[in-house]
């Protein structure tokens, strides 16, 4: 059995690609070979509490079976015709988002992953204002919107710089300042600043020229858990209509209750013209990408051609488990066990802040957190900058690996650790993760000086 999966393994090192890193790093994954709730087990048996939902999108656990139920009945009826041709999976997933997209955005494209999806709506928005001539895009530093041309162009991490060495990236985008409350780019304090990091915005638009859309994660995922100020997306709402903007907001990741919302931008009462989400639309049991629209901008590609498809878009099987997917949100959020969870992981990671000097800052909401790590609370210095990323080895890269050692998955970036348990995770197993944490951290405290600042907590009654 050992020989068998060591043979495995080397046969998909030897032949297959790892991803963002040089090939020289993946040498030893994990060979995983069941999954259930909160939990996978790897071939020897161990087993792993997933608390970062894998990629941010396992949100329903794992071995659902009213979404697997799903898909395999659409396996057995029709698990492929064209695009252009109608059938049921469409019809149910249509009715299944109308009931619980934000008001307002009821037109939608599928595809089959985020990227896709923030392609699509690039290109919608484009060619909205062909007309005009309106084509740049703002995007942010702290951000991630997919691989490809579009979307590793308005990516504002690390990665886009290495597409930017394979000229494979696209014209036209520019990156606007984060609300990034904890190293504000302006070296200002909310709510003295006065948004000037929203304001700022307004003047890119104006100085520019040409802008047809502003496309942003409403709480920033994987380069920070960035929850912007109660202000922030009521003033960008306005600023885009002010300036005949598109607003787009990328739920990809902080999308299906993850915030604790449907999707997060709710939580500021604001409605985008188009919104993008993925991972968690399915829990991630099948991959389907969705753009959805105002009826507004349906109707301007009634005479106009919206130039886009592919293959396997409206995807029945993609499309399959969705409206379980949403039926199965629809009762963990009524049930109130998800509101009670999320409040008491919050209560604990601030907790568990108290006690290490690595934690600069817990940020976040929901089944959605950070925590940034730091050498010094005080002056606030990293362990790492945004450019040692693929070049040197990672502080948290350390902490996630010890994490690991003892049965916790937690994806871990430049910046923090990255929490998204699943949205089933129970009191008890938020338990179990925050024990492991506590013994992974030390490994960065013993490199962190200690003082007498406390840990931020920027996000810390941000919404109301």
């Amino acid at each position: 059995m050992e020989e068998d999966i060591k043979a495995k393994i080397k046969l998909i090192i030897d032949h297959t690609y790892g991803t963002w890193r040089a090939q020289k790093a993946w040498k030893s994954p994990l060979f995983i070979t069941k999954a259930e709730g909160a939990y996978f087990w790897d071939h020897t048996g161990k087993r792993y509490l997933d608390f970062s939902s894998q990629l941010m999108c396992s949100n329903l656990g794992h071995g659902n079976k009213a979404i697997i139920n799903a898909i395999c009945e659409q396996a057995q009826k029709l698990p492929y015709v064209a695009p252009g041709f109608i059938e049921e999976s469409k019809a149910k997933a249509v009715q299944a988002l109308l009931e619980v997209m934000p008001e307002n955005l009821e037109m939608f494209f599928f595809s089959t992953s985020g990227t896709e999806a923030n392609e699509a709506a690039v290109k919608i928005a484009r060619l909205y204002f062909e007309k005009e001539g309106k084509y740049k895009i703002i995007s942010r530093y702290h951000s991630y919107h997919g691989a490809t041309a579009a979307s590793i162009t308005l990516t504002g991490d690390p990665r886009r710089w290495w597409a930017e060495r394979a000229r494979t990236t696209i014209a036209g985008v520019r990156h606007a300042p984060d609300p990034y409350c904890y190293r504000c780019p302006f070296g200002l304090k909310y709510p003295e600043c006065d948004l000037a990091c929203v304001r700022y915005l307004d003047y890119m638009i104006k100085e520019e020229g040409n802008v047809a859309a502003v496309l942003l994660e409403p709480v920033v995922g994987t380069n920070g858990i960035i929850v912007p100020p109660k202000e922030y997306y009521k003033m960008v709402r306005e600023i885009c209509d002010e300036n005949d903007v598109l607003f787009i907001v990328d739920e990809v990741m902080s999308g299906w209750y993850r915030t604790g919302k449907p999707f997060a931008i709710e939580h500021w009462g604001v409605v985008p013209d188009i919104l993008t989400t993925a991972k968690g639309a399915t829990g991630a049991y099948t991959p389907l990408g969705i753009t959805a629209t105002t009826r507004e901008i349906r109707d301007y590609f009634e005479e106009n051609v919206l130039s886009h498809g592919h293959t396997y878009a409206h995807h029945p099987l993609a499309l399959s488990a969705l409206p379980a997917a949403v039926e199965e949100y629809k009762k963990l959020f009524e049930s109130g066990r998800l509101q009670k969870v999320s409040e008491y992981l919050g209560k604990r990671l601030y907790e568990l802040a108290e006690d290490h000097p690595c934690v600069g800052d817990v940020r976040g909401l929901g089944h959605f957190w950070g925590l940034e790590t730091v050498k010094n609370r005080e002056t606030k210095e990293p362990f790492n900058v945004k450019s040692d990323k693929f070049v040197r080895p990672l502080m948290n890269d350390k902490i996630a690996a010890e994490a690991r050692k003892r049965g916790l998955y937690v994806v871990n970036w430049y910046i923090q650790l990255l929490i998204a348990p699943p949205l089933t995770i129970t009191k008890e197993q938020v338990d179990e993760a925050i024990d492991i944490l506590d013994e992974a951290l030390k490994v960065a405290d013993k490199e962190a000086e200690k003082t007498d600042t406390p840990p931020s907590k920027s996000s810390e009654g941000i919404i109301y």
